[in-house]
């Protein structure tokens, strides 16, 4: 028996609605931002390395800013829409920075419906005390067709020091 957080559903075109809203979290971890640099080829050192980011205007390692704008490609794939969602447009202001640990929720918020499935959503990505740390707007092509699956299983990956 599956549980529910295991299942991925999406909400299709004709189910949208202007004013409709979403959510997704997500924490921060060091496994997290070492994987990011290495997957997406990042190495700056404020991310990396804390002796050089001590000397920056942070003080202390940030995140990627793509790292928080992956949280709005994963809210758009597994929430709102959801599975079947084609990203189409991002647009992204970064606001302040993103440390370690800290816990980032996506509110997507569609503002439009247009022709041929299109949608437009607002995004705003807030830390846990609730500061802006990214906005912006996503436009997608939503599903027509309402589909219900098993969230894929990730490997555990580790890193090793």
């Amino acid at each position: 028996m599956s549980d529910t957080l295991d299942i991925l559903e999406n909400i299709t075109y004709n189910e949208l609605n202007e004013g409709d809203s979403a959510t997704f979290t997500r924490t921060l971890t060091e496994d997290e931002l070492i994987l990011f640099a290495a997957v997406s080829g990042d190495v700056n050192p404020v991310h990396l390395d804390s002796e050089f980011a001590a000397d920056t205007m942070f003080k202390e390692r940030i995140a990627h800013g793509m790292w928080s704008g992956s949280l709005i490609s994963a809210a758009l794939a597994t929430v709102m829409p959801g599975p079947g969602t084609i990203y189409l447009d991002q647009s992204l202001s970064f606001k302040r920075p993103v440390k370690l640990d800290d816990t980032l929720t996506v509110h997507l918020t569609v503002s439009e419906k247009g022709a041929k499935n299109r949608v437009t959503l607002a995004c705003d990505v807030r830390n846990q005390n609730g500061d802006q740390v990214v906005v912006g707007e996503a436009k997608v092509i939503a599903p027509t067709e309402k589909v219900s699956l098993q969230k894929p299983r990730l490997p555990k990956i580790t890193i090793e020091g």
